[in-house]
């Protein structure tokens, strides 16, 4: 869906170290409104701590971050931050459910308390949400109840109600056995199609090739090599890509 209009996120240039570690090296990229992102990469190259500057989770040392009409870099305190997590919310491999809660209220609880919204429409956004993602039943289940696949789709429903323009996935389905990643693939496919802004850091380079309008390449911090999914898997450049896919494909 990758348009010339103005990107709906703009990285230029950012650099995070933690300590003497530099994590991000000058790192630059553009995602267009409606488009599927998916960033590739050997672990440790800095895919995850990627995806958290883009809302706010992890500051940088330099460059700049344009989310929407956010500048993220400057947003320090977290009231600064709650209008963008309105409009950025970011789903993690660990799924981060409240285990003491049920379904619905693990939905509920951050448009209620975080965004002041009203407890009748958010309960009944959140039914709607389950139903999204095939979860209708469920609302009274607590998370020890559910599948790993069942979880990350509540933790999927969860930031969906929050009512984002852009989700951020960071290896959703990394921690899942094999059959329950495609579930939750398929919810992701859903959201794609309606035309939400998903960035993806993923393992699953099927899903990338069939899914994504752009493909990044990350390795030691460094933004290697970008592309559409066409050329990107078929016509690698840098010999770095090559050597990883090779080992993926």
């Amino acid at each position: 869906m990758t348009t010339s209009s103005t990107p709906i996120i703009k990285v230029a240039d950012i650099y995070k170290n933690y300590g003497s570690v530099a994590v991000l090296k000058g790192i630059s990229m553009d995602i267009q409104k409606g488009d599927v992102a998916c960033i590739i990469g050997p672990s440790g190259s800095g895919k995850s701590t990627l995806l958290r500057c883009l809302n706010g989770l992890v500051p940088v040392n330099h460059g700049s971050i344009r989310v929407g009409n956010f500048q993220v870099e400057k947003l320090r305190s977290e009231k600064e931050l709650v209008p963008l997590r309105h409009q950025v919310s970011m789903v993690f491999q660990q799924y981060n459910l409240f285990p003491h809660k049920t379904v619905l209220q693990n939905i509920m609880m951050a448009p209620i308390q975080v965004l002041k919204h009203n407890a009748q429409e958010v309960r009944e956004r959140a039914v709607r949400l389950l139903a999204k993602v095939q979860l209708s039943g469920k609302e009274n289940a607590y998370p020890g109840e559910l599948s790993g696949g069942q979880q990350q789709r509540v933790a999927i429903a969860r930031a969906l109600a929050m009512q984002p323009e852009i989700i951020l996935f960071d290896e959703v389905t990394a921690a899942l056995d094999p059959e329950m990643v495609q579930e939750v693939l398929n919810v992701i496919r859903d959201l794609a199609a309606e035309g939400m802004t998903c960035v993806l850091v993923t393992h699953e380079m099927r899903f990338a090739q069939e899914v994504a309008d752009q493909v990044f390449f990350t390795d030691g911090g460094i933004m290697v090599e970008r592309g559409e999914p066409s050329t990107f898997f078929s016509q690698p450049r840098d010999p770095r890509l090559k050597s990883f896919l090779s080992k993926v494909l």
